[in-house]
């Protein structure tokens, strides 16, 4: 019996070991700077936490109590300790990527969290799947990868994400994260974005249509567009300006107009 009872209090107490490629934060004043930075402009009442690992952020969002909190956490151990620590907290063992976002009762949701570096842009491209429910994003990523997706156009920076992004929300890069606040430190620094679900419903031309031109241009990104559209050209009438553009140089409202001129 004894030996039962030191067992559980291992399990309630002791952390997860760190698995290759997590990166704990350790700092709290910087969770707290990401914890603060949900403004729910989007009226959400509920919040999911990616990524948790064992609670460091989480611990200051769950003191909101304006909304609920769920956190998505693939690793047993992590999911061990976080339901033997956090009492009352919704702690889901699953893949946030092939997440059911039809389990949710709200209509409006936030997601936040410190994303795994490997994983960051699929997590936005999730997040873009979900654009109807998800009205606002604070996360900490990759400094290079947080930069991209809130470039403006004219710089090599700007791409594929920061477009289908743009095109749906209002993003703000905040500030930078120090290696040395991590346990082990990356190799890079880090960057804390926010998105903002804009007011468009719907785009003025097909969405489809709209992402593969996005990635048709900047997969040749050094080539005009009259070049690295060529496959989609057809009998297009090439002589606008436009088409004497490379892709960094259009902003959404741009490429919504050459997916017009394109599909009609």
């Amino acid at each position: 019996m004894y030996i039962w009872k030191i067992y559980i209090h291992c399990i309630m107490t002791v952390k997860p070991k760190k698995h290759l490629g997590q990166h704990f934060l350790k700092d709290e004043s910087i969770c707290l700077d990401i914890a603060n930075a949900l403004t729910n402009h989007g009226s959400y009442k509920e919040v999911i936490e990616v990524g948790p690992g064992t609670g460091a952020l989480t611990k200051f969002i769950v003191e909101n109590k304006s909304f609920k909190t769920t956190v998505i956490e693939v690793d047993r151990e992590s999911v061990i300790y976080l339901n033997a620590n956090f009492h009352g907290l919704e702690v889901l063992e699953e893949d946030f990527l092939h997440l059911d976002f039809s389990r949710f009762n709200s209509e409006k949701l936030a997601v936040v969290g410190n994303f795994p570096y490997n994983i960051s842009s699929q997590i936005f491209f999730k997040i873009l799947e979900e654009k109807d429910r998800v009205t606002e994003v604070v996360g900490m990523l990759q400094k290079e990868v947080a930069e991209r997706i809130a470039e403006p156009p004219g710089t090599k920076r700007y791409g594929i994400l920061s477009v289908l992004l743009q095109a749906f929300y209002d993003i703000e890069y905040l500030f930078t994260v120090n290696e040395d606040v991590f346990d082990p430190p990356p190799k890079v620094k880090s960057g804390v974005i926010r998105l903002i679900r804009n007011d468009v419903k719907k785009l003025s031309c097909d969405e489809q249509d709209f992402k593969r031109v996005i990635k048709m241009a900047f997969n040749q990104r050094r080539k005009t567009l009259r070049n690295s559209l060529k496959q989609l050209l057809g009998d297009v009438d090439t002589s606008a300006p436009i088409f004497k553009e490379r892709p960094e140089q259009l902003g959404v409202e741009q490429f919504i107009e050459l997916t017009k001129r394109i599909f009609g």
